[in-house]
Formats: C-alpha cells, structure tokens, sequence
C-alpha cells in the first residue's frame, strides 16, 4: 500500500481508538472530543490533498465521512 494510503489508514484507525476510548471520554470530555476533531480534520486535509487520486469507491466513502467502510476498503485492498 502506498505511504499515503498507509497515513489514511493509520489516521482512520486512531479515529476508532480514540471513539472506543470511553474512559477518557468520561474523564475529559472536552479533551476527548478536541482529539477526535483533531484527527477527523488530519482525515479531511488528506483526504483532500489526495483528490483524483484515489479509487472511486475510497473517494465516495471519504466524501460520505463513512469512515469504518473506507478503512475496510484500504485493508481489503492490502490483502
């Protein structure tokens, strides 16, 4: 997989561990969500830095925000 889609990926991984971190989120609910915004907008700048590019398919799942199915798309695609 390309570095930049390696980046992608990472990036969309670190947005579900950072969801899935419900003690954080309880403990610092402003933190928490600061972190997620930060990592939705790092998804967003490459997304766009990426643009005629990527596969059909991965460009409609980032323009959608349907983050978990463009995940799966880049891993499928890895295999």
């Amino acid at each position: 997989m390309p570095d930049d889609l390696q980046t992608l990926a990472g990036l969309l991984r670190r947005r579900l561990d950072l969801i899935a971190d419900h003690a954080w989120r309880d403990r610092d609910p402003d933190g928490h969500l600061g972190a997620l915004r930060s990592v939705s907008e790092e998804i967003g700048q490459l997304h766009r830095s990426l643009a005629g590019t990527l596969p059909p398919r991965l460009e409609h799942f980032l323009a959608n925000c349907s983050f978990d199915k463009a995940l799966n798309f880049l891993e499928e695609a890895d295999r």
